[in-house]
């Protein structure tokens, strides 16, 4: 029945590619009222990934809320994967998701069939979160879109920040990259269907494990990796850490394919404004094959978690991700060289080939 519907022809960029661009964002955003409390452990100062509110000494509230265009053509496919990066939000701030609702915009041309399968997409995923869903708005739209506002404890002391990394921290990336640049080839019908079968798994995968594992490390800074891409979140944890990042691009996995598909030119146009923005602080960039740049950028759609663990811990933690036989790649994806001066920045190691 939904063979003939191509979500992704609705939308000119799908998943987190079509959010604004982070220097179009940070322009609004410094315009805006700052709002402070004693309650306000977290607000948007850091462009940390959800708001955390203390209602007591030991319970927080973590909100959040995202929602976007579609990535993949079918319905219910589409729902787990918008649910799945909605609640991602919450993981990366350490939390738990309770409470979810649906945010739905939504053709009146289109088969209601359509609204209903994805809509039992994100149910599902809440559902396997182990949170509720109770509801939702919705409104008529030319293009489908669709995503979640999710409420989440978490204890105020043991919150994950965007900030925070420590000299000698490893970076451990919980999926591998390559979303955008995958789903491009697949919206132009060039991707294997291994590529695909890969990416849909990378996007519906909840990061929900990832985080229960690291729950039991020290984790000194987290954010999960969407739409700004790898280096555009790492200049944010760099920026309000003051850190140094040095960043080893062949250290890190990726979807199979999606660098063949990066040397063919197959990048989705986010990719271009995350370059941009982390132009400023980037070092080493002139002197690295385009593809790195192009991977690195990639915004990605339901992307793993990048937690900052102090060296001694690193390697069991990764030990204990492999034992849990992940349904995504876990890699090591760079490390911090100092931290607490300065505005942040990100350097490039790239091995040269032999």
């Amino acid at each position: 029945m939904y063979d003939k519907i191509h979500l992704t022809q609705f939308a000119k960029h799908g998943g987190c590619a079509a959010k604004i661009g982070p220097d179009t964002l940070s322009k609004v955003l410094g315009r805006l009222p700052k709002f402070s409390g004693p309650s306000l452990l977290v607000g948007f100062e850091t462009s940390d990934d959800a708001a955390v509110y203390r209602i007591s000494d030991d319970v927080a509230v973590i909100q959040t809320l995202d929602f976007f265009t579609p990535v993949v053509d079918d319905p219910y496919t589409f729902g787990q994967v918008a649910a799945a990066n909605a609640l991602s939000d919450v993981y990366a701030m350490g939390g738990e998701p309770k409470i979810a609702l649906n945010i739905v915009e939504f053709p009146g041309e289109l088969d209601p069939d359509v609204l209903g399968e994805i809509l039992r997409g994100g149910a599902d995923k809440v559902h396997e979160a182990g949170a509720v869903l109770v509801g939702g708005h919705s409104i008529q739209d030319d293009v489908p879109k669709y995503g979640l506002s999710v409420t989440g404890f978490v204890h105020p002391d043991k919150i994950y920040k965007n900030y925070g990394c420590q000299a000698g921290d490893v970076l451990i990336l919980t999926k591998q990259l390559g979303v955008g640049i995958v789903n491009t080839a697949v919206k132009a019908q060039m991707a294997s269907p291994e590529a695909e079968q890969e990416v849909i798994r990378v996007m519906t995968t909840l990061n929900k494990r990832a985080k229960d594992i690291a729950q039991k490390y020290t984790i000194h800074a987290c954010t999960d990796v969407t739409g700004f891409g790898l280096l555009g979140h790492c200049s944010e944890m760099a920026s309000a850490s003051g850190a140094v990042i040095t960043i080893r691009p062949q250290d890190i996995a990726y979807i199979g394919g999606a660098k063949e598909y990066a040397q063919m030119g197959l990048i989705p146009g986010g990719a271009y404004r995350n370059r941009k923005h982390v132009k400023p602080v980037l070092e080493g960039g002139q002197e690295i094959d385009e593809m790195w740049l192009d991977l690195l950028c990639d915004p990605q759609t339901s992307g793993g978690l990048l937690m900052a663990v102090p060296e001694a811990e690193a390697d069991s933690l990764l030990r204990e991700f492999a034992r849990a036989e992940m349904k995504t790649e876990v890699s090591v994806a760079g490390r911090v060289q100092e931290s607490g001066r300065g505005n942040g920045r990100i350097i490039l190691e790239v091995e040269e080939e032999i």
